[in-house]
């Protein structure tokens, strides 16, 4: 008897075929998306109002938008920092003809930004069909909590 795992035969065999054409499928629009700056960002403008609305209209759920708000402030640190640390790796400067100096590298490039910013903004969209999110808390406290990180960050 040969217990060998082949994958096509078996239980498990379509869904295996499902998950690689949806994951094919996704990647193909972020491959179409990637050049299209302007649209994935009015995209991201419009997934932000739509999520502001929502919470807006359910008066609730700040806990789930304190954390998305800390999530996208991380983001945005990784996005406008160097890739290298300037003061201990700093990038050299080229000393042949046929070298190439590149000042500054982003820590996290632009389009890895948007995927993740618009990938929380629907889980927190989603986190709020769900009652047992909804915290009860005093929200300006959340806004003075917040707030310092913004700025010392």
């Amino acid at each position: 008897m040969d217990t060998s795992l082949d994958r096509s035969f078996g239980p498990w065999a379509s869904t295996g075929r499902i998950t690689s054409t949806v994951n094919a499928r996704y990647q193909h629009i972020l491959d179409k998306a990637t050049p299209l700056v302007g649209l994935r960002w009015c995209l991201w403008v419009l997934v932000f109002f739509l999520y502001g609305v929502r919470v807006w209209y359910l008066r609730g759920f700040y806990i789930v938008t304190y954390g998305l708000g800390i999530f996208n402030l991380n983001l945005v640190i990784g996005f406008l920092s160097p890739q290298l640390d300037p003061e201990t790796e700093g990038p050299a400067l080229p000393t042949k003809g046929d070298q190439e100096f590149k000042p500054f590298v982003r820590r996290l490039p632009e389009f890895k930004f948007w995927l993740a910013s618009i990938k929380a903004f629907c889980t927190a969209f989603c986190l709020t069909f769900f009652s047992v999110f909804d915290v009860p808390v005093f929200w300006p406290i959340l806004l003075v909590y917040w707030l310092p990180l913004f700025f010392v960050s």
